[in-house]
C-alpha cells in the first residue's frame, strides 16, 4: 500500500509476519527496514520480499504488501545466491581472459550458468583457473554495489560489450529500471538480487561448458556456457555432487544403449527406434496402463493428420502452431494441415457426434495414438526430449456437480500408478498463464472448481501461479525418484473454453442441453519420457515384471542343452520371459554377460539339477556366488507371483 503525507512525499505500508506494520518513505533501502528490526536480523538476511516478490537489500522499495525476511533457512535464498556465483564467475573470467564478452548469467534449477563470447571454447584447464579464481573474489569479500543509471550512461559502460549493448536496445522507449551491479572492478548489467558480497558464495563448483546460441536462436553466435552449482553448505554440495555423478552413471542414454532398448538415427532426429527388447518394455507398460483403464475408460484410435480448420476451433493454430508439424497442402499449396500435438480436439469429436444423457457421465477417452511435436533440434535430449511420442492421454467428460470425485478418482488412479514403480509424487496447483484463451469469469469458474477439488483431497499441494496450461488451470505430479531427483508427470487440467469451442452439450436431468466440462488427464507423461525416468530410477535393473528378459537359462555344457531350451519353453509357457544361452562361452562369462544386461535371474542347468529336475538359481546382483537350488516348478511359480503381484525386487536380489 502506498499513502501520500501532507508534504507530498509517498509513504509505504509494510506488513510483517507477526501482523505488525512499518510506514516508510518510498524508496527506503530494505536493508534499512531490516535492520530496524534488529541487528541480528540484518546479518542473517540474504535478501526480502515484497508480495512474494524478491529482491535484495538494496534496491529500493517502491511498492508495500506483505514484507518477509529472506535468511539461508528459506529456500529463495538459494536463487540469490546462486545468482550471485554467477556475476562472481564472471567477474572471474574476465579477470583471467579480459577479451571475454559477457551474456546473461541467471539461477537455474540446481545451479547457475553465464554465457560468454570467447574466440575458442574453454577447456577443462580454463573452468579449474576460473574456479580458483572464483573463490579469490569470494575471499575478498567485495560488496556487491548497486545503481540505477541512465540508458546514455549504461551504453557508455558496455560500450565494449555487445551483447549487453543488445540487451540495452530491449529496455529503449520503456519504463524499465536500469541497473548495474559492481564488486571490484568488474560490472554488469543485471536486475539483481544478489547477495550483500561476495563472501557468501563459500561452497560452489563449476560443472561443465557447452555451445549456446546468443538469446537461444540458432542464427545468431554460438557462445560459451559454463554451468556451475552453489549451496550454503558444504554437505549439500557434496550431495548434489554426488546425486550428479549417480544421475550420470544411470543416464538412459548410455543404460538403454548397453541393455539394448533403443536407437536413434539422424534420418529421424528426436524419433526413437524401438528394439525388440525396446518394444518389450514399451509394451508392457502400455499394457499395464490399458489393464488399470479397462473398465472405467473407453479407449479410442483417431488421425494423425488434420486441417487446420480443428486447430483454429480448439485454439491450438493461434497459440501453438509454432510447436506443430505444418504439412503442405497440394490442392491448397498451403501450409493448412498438421500432425496432432496433442489428442485433444479429436476426443472432443468423438464426444460431439453422438447425444449423450447426463446418466453416462463421466464418460472417459483414452488414446495411445502417436504424437508429434516440433521441438528444437538443439533441445532433443534421449527419450526425455523428442520430437515423436505417445501418450496415456485421456479426457474426461463431466457435469459441474462431478468434479470433485472425479478429481479424487483420477488423483488416486494416478497415484496408484507411481506406486507400482516405486515412485513418489507431489502435487502443484498451476494457475492462468499470461497468454491463455477464454475469458477470465471463465478462468474464475474453473480455477476455483479445480482449488475446491484438490483441497477436497486433504493432500498437501504447491502453488505454480502463472504456470497452467492456456487453456484451463492444472494439478501436476512431480515424481521423486531413487536417488531424489523431481519429474514432472501427470497431470489433470480443468477446461471450460473446449466445450463452449466445440459446443459439446449433454442432455441433463430436466431434458434441456447443458455444457459439460472437460478434464485432460495424463499419468506417464509420454511413454518415451517415463521409461527414460524408470531406466534411470531403477539404473536399468528394472523389477521382474518389467524386465525385457526376466530369466536366462545357462546350461553348462553342450549336451546340456536341450534340457535348458526345454525348461526356458516351460518358462514361457507360464507367461516368463525367458531365454537359454547355451553359446560356446565359459559359464562365468555367460554369467557375467546376463549381469550386464541386468537379467532378474539365471537358472543354471547342471547335470545334477538336470538329473533332479531343480535349477541353481542366482539372483540379478546376490553377493558373491550364492545360488538357491531350487525345483523348476517351484522357481516357474516365484517368478509367476512376482509377475502377477508386480514385486519392484527379485526374491534374494540386492539393490
Amino acid at each position: 500500500m502506498t499513502v501520500s503525507t501532507a508534504d507530498g512525499a509517498q509513504m509505504l505500508t509494510l506488513v510483517l509476519p507477526d501482523g505488525a506494520t512499518r510506514e516508510v518513505p518510498y524508496g527506503t533501502l530494505p536493508r534499512e527496514v531490516v535492520g530496524s528490526i534488529g541487528p541480528r536480523l540484518l546479518l542473517a538476511a540474504i535478501a526480502v520480499a515484497v508480495d512474494g516478490e524478491v529482491q535484495d537489500l538494496q534496491t529500493p522499495l517502491r511498492k508495500g504488501g506483505k514484507f518477509v525476511v529472506i535468511t539461508e533457512k528459506d529456500p529463495r535464498a538459494l536463487d540469490v545466491l546462486r545468482h550471485s556465483g554467477a556475476h562472481i564467475l564472471a567477474t572471474a573470467v574476465r579477470r583471467l581472459r579480459p577479451d571475454a564478452k559477457i551474456g546473461f548469467g541467471p539461477a537455474i534449477e540446481g545451479g547457475f550458468y553465464y554465457d560468454f563470447e570467447v574466440a575458442k571454447p574453454f577447456t577443462p584447464d580454463d573452468l579449474e583457473a576460473f574456479e580458483k579464481e572464483m573463490a579469490k573474489v569470494a575471499a575478498e569479500k567485495l560488496p556487491f554495489v548497486r545503481e540505477e543509471v541512465s540508458q546514455a550512461v549504461a551504453k557508455q559502460r558496455f560500450v565494449d560489450d555487445p551483447l549487453k549493448l543488445e540487451r540495452l536496445e530491449d529496455f529503449e522507449g520503456t519504463d524499465e529500471i536500469i541497473s548495474t551491479y559492481t564488486d571490484g572492478p568488474f560490472v554488469d548489467l543485471c536486475r539483481g538480487p544478489h547477495v550483500p558480497d561476495t563472501s557468501y558464495l563459500k561452497h560452489f563448483k563449476l560443472l561443465s561448458a557447452a555451445g549456446a546460441y546468443w538469446r537461444g536462436d540458432e542464427k545468431r553466435q554460438m557462445l560459451q556456457r559454463i554451468y556451475a552449482t552453489a549451496f550454503f553448505k558444504k554437505d549439500e554440495l557434496d550431495a548434489h555432487l554426488h546425486q550428479m555423478e549417480e544421475a550420470k552413471r544411470r543416464d538412459h542414454r548410455v543404460v538403454g544403449k548397453q541393455l539394448d532398448l533403443f536407437h536413434f538415427f539422424p534420418v529421424a532426429p528426436g524419433a526413437a527406434f524401438w528394439t525388440p527388447r525396446g518394444t518389450t518394455l514399451y509394451n508392457t507398460i502400455q499394457d499395464f496402463v490399458q489393464e488399470r483403464q479397462r473398465d472405467a475408460f473407453i479407449e479410442v484410435k483417431t488421425p494423425l493428420l488434420y486441417t487446420k480448420k480443428l486447430w483454429e476451433q480448439s485454439g491450438h493454430w493461434g497459440k501453438y502452431k509454432e510447436n506443430m508439424f505444418l504439412v503442405l497442402n497440394n490442392e491448397t499449396d498451403e501450409h493448412d494441415m498438421s500432425l496432432k500435438p496433442m489428442n485433444c480436439p479429436s476426443h472432443h469429436l468423438f464426444f460431439a457426434s453422438h447425444k449423450h444423457s447426463y446418466r453416462e457421465l463421466p464418460m472417459r477417452y483414452v488414446t495411445f495414438d502417436v504424437l508429434h511435436r516440433n521441438e528444437l533440434s538443439g533441445a532433443l535430449s534421449g527419450l526425455t526430449r523428442v520430437r515423436q511420442f505417445a501418450q496415456d492421454d485421456c479426457h474426461v467428460y463431466l457435469r459441474e456437480d462431478q468434479i470433485a470425485d472425479e478429481v479424487k478418482f483420477l488423483m488416486d488412479f494416478i497415484l496408484g500408478y507411481y506406486d507400482a514403480f516405486g515412485l513418489t509424487a507431489t502435487l502443484k496447483f498451476a494457475t492462468r498463464p499470461p497468454e491463455r484463451i477464454g475469458s477470465d469469469e471463465l478462468w474464475d469458474r474453473a480455477e476455483a472448481a479445480l482449488r475446491a477439488a484438490l483441497e477436497a483431497t486433504g493432500r498437501p499441494y504447491e502453488m505454480k501461479e502463472g504456470d497452467g496450461a492456456f487453456y484451463g488451470p492444472k494439478i501436476d505430479f512431480d515424481v521423486t525418484d531413487s536417488i531424489g531427483r523431481q519429474w514432472q508427470l501427470g497431470t489433470i487440467q480443468l477446461d471450460y473454453n473446449a466445450p463452449e469451442r466445440f459446443d459439446l452439450e449433454y442432455v441433463g436431468e430436466d431434458n434441456a442441453a447443458h455444457r459439460p466440462v472437460v478434464i485432460h488427464r495424463a499419468v506417464s507423461g509420454s511413454f518415451e519420457r517415463f521409461i527414460a525416468i524408470l531406466i534411470e530410477h531403477f539404473a536399468g535393473a528394472f523389477p521382474v515384471w518389467l524386465s525385457p528378459e526376466q530369466v536366462r537359462v545357462l546350461p553348462i555344457a553342450d549336451d546340456l542343452a536341450p534340457q535348458a531350451e526345454e525348461i526356458a519353453k516351460r518358462m514361457r509357457a507360464a507367461g516368463i520371459r525367458a531365454t537359454y544361452d547355451q553359446r560356446n562361452e565359459t559359464l562365468n562369462y555367460r554369467i557375467r554377460e546376463a549381469e550386464t544386461m541386468k537379467v532378474p535371474y539365471m537358472a543354471v542347468v547342471g547335470r545334477r539339477e538336470a538329473e533332479a529336475g531343480t535349477l541353481a538359481v542366482r539372483a540379478r546382483g546376490a553377493a558373491g556366488k550364492k545360488q538357491d537350488i531350487v525345483s523348476i516348478d517351484a522357481f516357474i511359480a516365484r517368478v509367476t507371483e512376482e509377475i502377477r503381484t508386480r514385486a519392484l525386487t527379485a526374491t534374494g536380489a540386492e539393490g
